[in-house]
Order: C-alpha cells, then structure tokens, then sequence
C-alpha cells in the first residue's frame, strides 16, 4: 500500500510539474491553465459549467473567460441550440497549440508504455484512477471545510487580503 501511495503521490507531482511548464508555455497562470484543460476535455460548456467544473465562483469565473479571450485562447460563442445563452470554447490556435504540446507527444508515450497491459488491466487502471480522483475531490472538499471553519465566515476576504501582502496569520486581523 506504502509503495502505490508512494507512486500516486509521485505521479501528481509529475502532473504539477507538466500543469506548470504548459501554463508557462501560453503565458497564463495556474486557475487559467486548468479551466483551458476542462474546456479541452469537455468542449463548448457555458460559464456557469465552467464555473462548476473549476470549482471556481462566477465571478471569478468571468475574469478567467475574459483572460482566455484577451490571450486568444478561448472566445464566447452563442449556444447553437439557445442562441440567447453564451458558451465558451476554445479558439483553433489554441487547440492545435494544446495538441502540439500536451496531445501527440504524451499520447504516443503512453501508448508505448500502455501497450504492455491487458484490456482487464487497463480496466483496472481506468478503475483506480477514478477512485484516486475521487478520494482527492472528496479530500478537497474535507480541507475547503476546514479551512473555512479555521477562517471563519469572511474568509475570502482574509484570503484576498493575504495574498495581497495586507495580512499575515502572524499578525492581527484587518
């Protein structure tokens, strides 16, 4: 069990370290980066799926879209089936930018390295990587409660305020 928790761990810091460069590599932060790959792996979806997906609020999520489309990565587009809702999708620059980088190169040395298993096994896989992920957002949402529990009911606005440098934990509150 220590050895595949051991793996696991060392697999997502590999997909960290993957997230980071390719976020340096269109010039966009981390929040940006990972709605770019939900909109890759879902297509057209409205802000508020987006939102959803993100884990991000509206608002927040606004800003993003807003900076996807100044950077020329994503746009808004009407809903071909309600022309009066708006959904957002990626530009074709941005999707063969994302294939050139992410797509072939790491598809093909998986293959290679996939190809040594068993349907079954591969079955197996797909089975314990959706549970991990679950484990993971189960775990995100235990340490978003916790964190606002420690924080109190304004702490969004503490939290803002500490990444601008106003406040410090070592400190007295604002």
């Amino acid at each position: 069990m220590w050895e595949l928790a051991n793996e696991v761990r060392a697999s997502q810091r590999a997909t960290d370290e993957v997230d980071e460069i390719g976020a340096r590599f269109f010039g966009i932060n981390r929040t940006d980066a990972k709605c770019v790959d939900i909109l890759d792996q879902h297509g057209s979806l409205s802000a508020g799926d987006l939102a959803r997906e993100s884990r991000l609020t509206t608002g927040a999520i606004t800003a993003v879209i807003d900076r996807l489309e100044r950077a020329g990565i994503a746009r808004r587009v009407a809903d071909p089936s309600d022309r009066r809702r708006v959904l957002v999708e990626l530009t074709e620059k941005a999707r063969a930018e994302i294939e050139e980088l992410m797509g072939a190169p790491m598809r093909e040395s998986a293959e290679r390295l996939l190809e040594r298993y068993s349907d079954e096994q591969l079955r197996l896989i797909i089975d314990f990587t959706r549970l991990s992920r679950e484990v993971q957002q189960q775990h995100a949402d235990w340490l978003r409660q916790k964190l606002a529990e420690r924080d109190g009911p304004d702490s969004q606005t503490r939290g803002r305020r500490r990444l601008k440098g106003h406040y410090s934990p070592r400190t007295s509150a604002p």
